[in-house]
């Protein structure tokens, strides 16, 4: 994959002869991002209550809307060059961007807090196999803090080139065949006519199972242009990005569910774990496990580099910093939590990019000269803060309807009313910032 520049300014737009990223690249890039071990369990949260037919229709509907989304983001960084907390402001206004980009920070010491409890679990697992449960070496502690160490240390030291050159170039090899191998045990083991007549325990409804689902790409759209603004064109840009995405998230997600239901024994949050493991002598596993700290290291440095834009700190000591809080959630939060987060990040982001989308695609279309000059954008605002509240109204009274859908479109539409009354006013302007 070509390298993408790491020195430009988010806020200012990418020159056209430096955007060298190609339908491929993007390609390789998402669909690596789309296999690991959280795609895994949030298959696994799935499973026991929705079935493995149900679960598997609510992953594919799921993440089909969600790529479809996630791409379009994608062709926002293209259209501006502008990385994603700073093509926000075109849509929110220069100070009301700043509230995306909180939340954003929140999601990142989130997700990187889960990835160092999925890795410290699944080696924790591994040692315990091999040498016993009484080993020092299975100990979690242990493993929290290695790989809260570890990631740290990397997010310190900005490993970025180190990332693409070597880990991405070497690691999506090993990570594929890992899914290859787990793809061909699960056929060769598992009775596989009885494992799709599995029915649900009815304790999960399908439309939660959506929510679920399409959470996932949706925890990209707050970084998605900060890759695709090096991006040639558009179309190349959404398809790259959707089609990577959708093909790893599917097959890693499917996996999760089947392996879940085929293998796992109790309803223990380390049950798929302990299924992993077992298969090809757990060596699968630990290829998925040395991909998975790319990912946690990373959510650190992207962490740092947003709050160093609110606070006047340098990026490396804000990630030790948030380093350190990322360990620390990691060792006190149960993996349980999981499925509470990847709600609470839908709730947010769903209608965010609902009123971003119908900006940038509608209103604007597609061009960057016709955002207000302005620092608040009222009619965007609201619109969001409309549809994050539709999402937890639904979500707490009419579950069986899902959220994530109806909130997001609500949003969408909210903006396109109130848009089209702000131009009617005659309140555009011709600049993006003041």
């Amino acid at each position: 994959m070509v390298n993408t520049p790491t020195s430009y300014s988010p806020s200012i737009p990418v020159a056209f002869d430096q955007r060298v990223l190609g339908t491929r690249d993007l390609f390789s890039l998402w669909f690596s991002l789309g296999l690991g071990l959280m795609v895994l369990q949030t298959g696994a949260l799935l499973a026991p209550g929705l079935g493995t037919s149900d679960a598997l229709l609510a992953i594919l509907l799921g993440t089909g809307v969600g790529v479809l989304l996630l791409g379009s983001a994608a062709m926002i960084g293209s259209d501006t060059g502008l990385a994603a907390m700073a093509s926000l402001k075109l849509s929110l206004g220069s100070a009301g961007a700043t509230v995306p980009a909180l939340l954003n920070l929140l999601q990142l010491v989130g997700w990187g807090a889960f990835e160092i409890i999925v890795m410290r679990d699944a080696a924790s697992l591994l040692v315990a196999r091999a040498l016993g449960d009484d080993s020092l070496w299975a100990s979690p502690v242990l493993w929290t803090l290695a790989f809260g160490a570890l990631a740290t240390l990397l997010a310190v030291a900005g490993p970025l080139a180190f990332v693409r050159r070597i880990l991405r170039r070497w690691g999506i090899w090993l990570l594929l065949g890992a899914c290859v191998w787990l793809t061909w045990d699960l056929l060769n083991r598992a009775d596989f006519p009885a494992l799709m007549a599995r029915a649900g325990d009815g304790s999960m409804s399908f439309a939660l199972g959506f929510d679920i689902a399409i959470a996932m790409p949706l925890s990209w759209l707050p970084l998605i242009a900060d890759y695709s603004r090096f991006g040639r064109r558009g179309g190349g840009v959404f398809v790259g990005s959707a089609l990577g995405f959708f093909i790893g998230c599917l097959w890693l997600m499917g996996l999760g569910v089947a392996y879940t239901l085929a293998f796992a024994e109790g309803s223990d949050a380390n049950a798929l774990l302990l299924a992993l493991a077992g298969a090809g002598m757990g060596i699968p596993l630990l290829l998925i496990l040395l991909d998975e700290s790319e990912k946690a290291f990373a959510d650190i440095h992207s962490a740092a580099v947003s709050s160093g834009i609110l606070l006047p700190l340098k990026v490396e000591h804000l990630a030790l910093a948030i380093g350190a809080l990322c360990t620390l959630i990691a060792w006190f939060a149960p993996l349980a939590e999981y499925q509470n987060f990847l709600l609470l990040i839908g709730s947010v982001f769903a209608p965010l990019f609902g009123v971003v989308l119908v900006d940038h695609f509608i209103l604007r279309r597609r061009r960057a000269e016709l955002a207000p000059r302005v620092a608040l954008r009222w009619d965007t605002l609201v619109a969001w803060g409309c549809g994050v509240a539709i999402y937890h109204l639904l979500a707490n009274h009419w579950p069986e309807l899902g959220a994530t859908l109806p909130a997001l479109l609500a949003a969408g539409v909210l903006q396109l009313l109130l848009g089209c009354f702000s131009r009617v006013r005659g309140n555009t302007g011709a600049s993006v910032f003041r």
